[in-house]
């Protein structure tokens, strides 16, 4: 054997080698997996399913009956063949966004309603993911939490046009719905407010303005969130206190005293916080009747 055949004989060996350690393609099987998660290499696109999807359900969401009413409305149309808009649910963390987007999933999975996460990274994407879903008879709502850009991250340009303005048409069965922190989803600067004509030498600033705003507008449906207030913490709290310990919120004022407390060491009288404290207490209140129950 030569030493060229020797030299290509081996270089096999170990191409077939690194073959098996490379990510490889997934055929998801759609009927079995109503959730998935898109991840991207250099090399290789991966379709992973959830297996242990979050069991939110549409009515544990409680003092967000109008945010529920929009999204739900929205994706019933789409559910149905009907018009339907992308779309940007914002405002502060913890108020439901994100939980609104899998609790439909869960109230409407038996409709044939799938949902994929993509990570912010990988939005330029889409154009590969439609081509791999527009054939499906499912509807499928590409899902991408906490969408936000950096003020020089000049990545949002590529997802504007993927959203709306590209000669490639979104398939039918296919929607976008986002959560942000930030209605503009790109940050601006006070100083971009001026109407004067020349900002940092730039002679048409006007037109910056518009391209930062413009991605936000590539959403038809905006859905704001708002921070609760104090009497809706707690109504969130009872909800949840009531759902995991057999006891009574509203005669227990022990409970209510604790839960604010944990609202003001936390910073946040967010859903977020309600659930996590509720948690808490439920988590302590097992521990210490399960210690009575040993003495």
């Amino acid at each position: 054997m030569s030493e060229s055949e020797i030299f290509f004989s081996r270089a096999n060996e170990l191409l077939n080698k690194l073959e098996i350690l490379l990510p490889h393609d997934k055929k998801i099987n759609f009927e079995d997996n109503n959730a998935c998660c898109w991840q991207y290499s250099n090399i290789k696109n991966i379709l992973s399913p959830v297996h242990n999807f979050s069991s939110i359900k549409l009515s544990q969401l409680k003092c967000i009956d109008k945010q529920i009413e929009l999204v739900s409305r929205n994706t019933k149309q789409f559910i149905n063949g009907l018009p339907a808009n992308n779309a940007l649910l914002w405002g502060p963390r913890g108020t439901g966004k994100s939980s609104l987007i899998k609790a439909l999933l869960n109230e409407h999975k038996s409709e044939g309603l799938k949902l994929i996460e993509i990570q912010r990274d990988d939005m330029n994407k889409l154009p590969e993911i439609c081509d791999l879903l527009y054939k499906h008879k499912d509807r499928f709502i590409l899902f991408c939490d906490d969408l936000s850009f950096e003020e020089n991250d000049s990545s949002y340009k590529a997802i504007k046009v993927i959203l709306d303005g590209s000669v490639k048409q979104t398939p039918e069965n296919i929607l976008v719905y986002a959560t942000s922190n930030r209605r503009h989803l790109v940050p601006e600067r006070m100083i971009e407010n001026i109407d004067s004509g020349i900002v940092d030498g730039e002679l048409h600033h006007g037109d910056t303005i518009e391209e930062k705003l413009s991605l936000s507008e590539r959403f038809g449906l905006w859905v704001a969130f708002h921070p609760f207030s104090q009497d809706n913490y707690l109504q969130i709290v009872e909800f949840w206190i009531n759902n995991l310990v057999n006891t009574d919120f509203i005669k227990s004022p022990e409970i209510r005293k604790a839960a604010l407390q944990w609202s003001l060491q936390h910073g946040s009288r967010s859903g977020r916080s309600a659930v996590l404290f509720s948690r808490d207490w439920a988590g302590k209140s097992g521990l210490k009747n399960l210690c009575l129950k040993l003495q």
